[in-house]
């Protein structure tokens, strides 16, 4: 069985800019595109080559970057699409960040300031594991700021990624769209098995218990921010082989649509005494 194209994939998970969006229509179990396993799998493996190589032209070319934004409820595999997805990328081409809630320091600041800290540089993949967009999600679900406030962050956000894609830095924002009940299947493996209790976190629960102000929360960020210079994709993640791959074929697209070329050889190797 063929890999779907890139096209299809960016087609059938993309949040169409300036369209109604409804979240509770898209299947976070979605096996359309990616049907069989072992193709799926090797798919996976092919693009992660790819983003490999594509990196390496990305960081010697020096003029662009890339930000790949991973938001989503706890469990729905945010670090699992890192290691997978770039699971052959150097390091040294990568930088990732992880947004805890906000130190001192920065709550002293606007909220976009330790954002906008932690975006690549020219010739890097910058990945940010939650990200900006968790000041309109549990921030407005916990009501830890006024209403009127969240209310304009969704234009200043949306304002805050022109910015960067005018300047060089593509966007790519992936929702992971996992379901309540696999959620629930995720939550207690954490419990069960000793390799992953570390991650379980009590709070997961009290925030599992407001899963409808949640979900209406994604919804709302979805419609608000998927816009022509940075459309949100949501991903189905209940199955993680397949939210996995689709992601490598967004992002190898992405890399390969820059068109970047290798830098110019303006010496030639008898220009030098090498030995």
């Amino acid at each position: 069985m063929s890999q779907p194209s890139i096209t299809e994939v960016r087609a059938r998970f993309i949040a169409q800019p300036g369209e109604p969006f409804d979240l509770s229509a898209r299947d976070s179990g979605d096996r359309a595109l990616f049907e069989d396993k072992d193709d799926t799998k090797d798919g996976l493996t092919e693009d992660g080559k790819a983003i490999d190589q594509l990196q390496n032209l990305l960081y010697a070319n020096g003029k662009r970057s890339v930000l790949v934004v991973l938001q989503g409820m706890d469990t729905a595999g945010k670090s699992g699409t890192i290691k997978s997805v770039f699971a052959y990328t150097t390091p040294l081409g990568m930088q990732v960040k992880a947004f805890k809630a906000p130190s001192k320091e920065e709550l002293a600041h606007d909220y976009l300031w330790r954002v906008h800290q932690a975006v690549p540089k020219r010739g890097k993949i910058g990945i940010f594991d939650r990200s900006h967009y968790e000041d309109v999600l549990v921030v407005k679900v916990r009501e830890f700021a006024p209403a009127e406030d969240i209310e304009q962050r969704y234009e200043q956000i949306n304002q805050f990624e022109k910015h960067l894609v005018e300047n060089g830095t593509v966007v790519l924002k992936f929702m992971l769209h996992v379901g309540y009940e696999e959620q629930g299947i995720r939550l207690r493996q954490r419990l069960m098995e000793g390799h992953k209790y570390w991650k379980f976190n009590p709070q997961d629960l009290e925030d599992r218990k407001l899963w409808p102000q949640f979900m209406s929360a994604y919804e709302t960020m979805v419609q608000r921010c998927s816009t022509e210079h940075a459309p949100w994709y949501v991903i189905p993640s209940d199955s993680r082989k397949r939210r996995n791959a689709a992601i490598a074929r967004i992002v190898r697209g992405a890399l390969e649509e820059l068109d970047l070329e290798w830098p110019l050889q303006l010496h030639h190797p008898d220009d030098f005494d090498i030995g």
